[in-house]
């Protein structure tokens, strides 16, 4: 069986993604080396038109987008919202009349965030605005305070290990792009805890900020120490690097309670719309229901799963029968 798979994200326009759902589950097939054909997109210019104008004229996207978010919230994997979400999620799927509606079991991560803080210590007293990266340890009970060394780049941290034993490294690394900025957020703790430091902090990964900490996953190093990892504000990170630069000296103090605790069973929810052939050639339009716990999940990645869902519903309610048949899968 071959499956397509188109994965959506929440930002990317519903109408475009249909577009793009509809030429995959309709056109001839192609390698990854192949680009679509002009012949193909004109071919099927006209229904993936019907298709666009079909979403941009209908609202129940967005409706169903604010039910989810409104009425089960944030749905980190492992909690009991999420799964509500998923039991709303099927029966929708299975009133709008879909084909083989039903949850496939899968573990999922369970973190926990438990109560965290950051305060500056020295050279004054002031709370910091912070989110502890999910996955981290937590700190010992007491927490942890001790020196900050502020760092911008991979290679200053390289350049300043000498300093960093013991103490607190803060990368306020300026935002270029979201792939390269996130390298800090995923990779940070490890690169600190082989210098030395006993905890690490993260200017927020994101081209703006209004005092909004930003969470986020990072990856731990198995060959070594796991230390405690939190993200604080543009702003209080662009404080602590200009202390740090008048030579004054800045220490701050880290409580996390965090915890990671067995895997947790979840499911998969998927949903299928029946193609005119080839039934072994199927396209996913998948999103992921789960999100993070400090919101209610609408961009990250509520949208993604609606937006998916969506596919399906409009080919079905527009009388648009693929060529093969397509997966909604969340």
């Amino acid at each position: 069986m071959t499956r397509w798979r188109l994965t959506v994200r929440a930002a990317r326009p519903v109408a475009i993604t249909l577009a793009a759902a509809l030429v995959a589950a309709t056109a001839p097939r192609t390698t990854h080396a192949q680009a679509a054909r002009p012949a193909d997109v004109a071919r099927y210019r006209a229904v993936a038109n019907k298709l666009i104008d079909g979403a941009l004229a209908d609202t129940t996207g967005f409706i169903r987008l604010a039910e989810l978010v409104d009425t089960h919230g944030n749905r980190l994997s492992g909690s009991a919202s999420l799964e509500q979400a998923i039991d709303w999620l099927e029966a929708k799927l299975k009133a709008d009349g879909f084909e083989n509606v039903h949850t496939e079991p899968v573990m999922v991560p369970h973190w926990v965030r438990g109560a965290e803080s950051a305060e500056l210590v020295e050279p004054r007293r002031t709370p910091l605005r912070m989110l502890g990266l999910g996955g981290s340890v937590g700190t010992p009970a007491g927490g942890i305070t001790a020196p900050v060394v502020v760092v911008s780049s991979f290679d200053e941290l390289t350049k300043r290990a000498a300093e960093v034993k013991g103490k607190i490294v803060l990368f306020d690394v300026p935002f270029t792009n979201y792939g390269a900025t996130v390298q800090y957020r995923a990779l940070g703790p490890s690169a600190a805890a082989k210098a030395g430091a006993v905890a690490m902090l993260l200017r927020s990964v994101g081209p703006f900020s209004i005092a909004s900490p930003h969470t986020g996953g990072l990856r731990y190093d198995t060959t070594v120490a796991k230390i405690p990892a939190a993200a604080i504000t543009v702003e209080d990170a662009g404080m602590l690097h200009r202390l740090q630069a008048r030579g004054l000296p800045v220490t701050v103090k880290l409580v996390m309670s965090a915890q990671m605790l067995a895997d947790a069973p979840s499911r998969n929810v998927v949903a299928d719309f029946t193609g005119r052939e080839k039934p072994d050639e199927i396209v996913v339009v998948g999103g992921h229901i789960d999100s993070w716990d400090v919101g209610q999940g609408a961009m990250d990645d509520g949208g993604g799963v609606v937006a998916s869902w969506e596919v399906l519903r409009l080919m079905k309610r527009l009388g648009i029968r693929p060529t093969r048949p397509t997966r909604s899968s969340a």
